[in-house]
């Protein structure tokens, strides 16, 4: 029998040196991983995204009806600031293979995957490869509506593999991202002719300023299961390129407006479109999915405690989790750091990723039951 570790080590590395970015198609990704399927029952999910790339997702099942489910997503962040290759898949002595996406998160979805096929073949088992998490969750959406597999398998629990150190995760934020955009007339600024977009969206800005210093203090758009226990409300300000001797002609921010299941973003939307309304600018929204969250006594954290010896807590960031809770309850637990992901130098180390694997086979044989 070969070594997981090996297995976890070869797959990890093949995955990592595939340019998976999710401005680029994931075939690659997913033709490699399911050469690993062999014995299950696989489901293809081709779909083109909003810039016309084609992207696959992958549900692959074995056993009867119910159990666990694993899921991962296959894309990663663009390579920003790598100054060595990003797809170089390095191990070095220290234990620690290196490369985009090695931890968020080819390195889990391989542990996941070795799991899964090293358990016992009755035993109930599903996998939920996606795509485009880093993005728009589409990949996870097209499982959602579109996976006759998923509907007819009904797994009783989803194990996002996302890299927690294998803590579980029991919730975390979603987002709404609106793009708030003024518009001008471009000229050359010298001559009075053109009217720049900046002067209408600035009073908009100073009113978006006021939201963001009411999440930081008002206690009632608060949540203390979150650390920090205020909703991100980050703002990116875009002129398109503009040279400062002509007048902007589009100016756009984008704000992405992180909440927790207890707040209600009502109030938040509300603000954001009244005061666009008031300085003509325009707004679209697109929204990631509720924030899922479990009860800290659901059965499904109690066995995530149970088999990783650790307790559970709640996340500021995103998962999958948002659009697969439509299938099943869903806990984030997976090996990995993410403190080291989403920047230049990101590793994992294998044998966390090894360590895994009894761990996720553990809460498979539970979740039979």
């Amino acid at each position: 029998m070969i070594d997981p570790t090996i297995l976890i080590t070869e797959l990890t590395r093949d995955l990592v040196a595939l340019d998976s970015r999710s401005s680029v198609s994931n075939l690659a990704v997913a033709e490699r991983l399911e050469s690993e399927l062999r014995g299950f029952e696989v489901e293809r999910i081709d779909y083109t995204d909003r810039a016309g790339v084609t992207k696959r997702v992958i549900v692959a099942h074995r056993g009867g009806g119910g159990g666990i489910a694993f899921s991962g997503h296959m894309d990663t962040v663009p390579d920003t600031g790598w100054q060595d290759d990003p797809w170089s898949a390095r191990v070095n002595g220290d234990g620690m293979l290196y490369g985009l996406g090695s931890t968020d998160m080819k390195g889990p979805v391989a542990a996941a995957l070795i799991a899964a096929r090293g358990l016992v073949a009755t035993l109930p088992v599903t996998l939920l490869l996606t795509t485009d998490e880093e993005t728009t969750k589409q990949g996870a959406r097209a499982i959602v509506e579109r996976s006759e597999l998923a509907r007819s398998v009904r797994p009783r629990g989803i194990l996002v593999v996302e890299p927690t150190t294998m803590r579980p995760v029991r919730g975390h934020r979603s987002h709404i991202a609106f793009s708030c955009v003024s518009l001008g007339v471009q000229a050359h600024s010298s001559m009075g002719k053109g009217r720049n977009a900046n002067w209408a969206l600035i009073p908009f800005l100073a009113e978006m300023k006021s939201v963001h210093e009411k999440l930081l203090t008002d206690r009632s758009l608060q949540d203390d299961a979150y650390d920090p226990p205020f909703s991100d409300f980050n703002l990116v300000i875009d002129n398109h390129g503009t040279a400062v001797n002509v007048t902007v002609p589009v100016a756009t921010a984008r704000i992405k407006f992180r909440y927790s299941a207890r707040i209600d973003p009502t109030s938040v939307r509300a603000a954001v479109h009244d005061a666009a309304a008031r300085h003509g600018v325009t707004v679209t929204e697109a929204e990631e999915g509720c924030p899922p969250e479990l009860a800290a006594d659901h059965p499904f954290v109690a066995q995530c405690i149970e088999v990783s010896g650790q307790s559970a807590t709640t996340a500021p960031f995103g998962t999958d989790a948002s659009i697969l809770q439509a299938i099943a309850p869903c806990v984030v637990m997976g090996p990995g750091d993410i403190a080291v992901a989403h920047k230049p130098g990101e590793a994992v180390r294998i044998a966390q990723l090894a360590a895994a694997v009894p761990v996720f086979q553990a809460l498979a044989a539970r979740l039979s039951g």
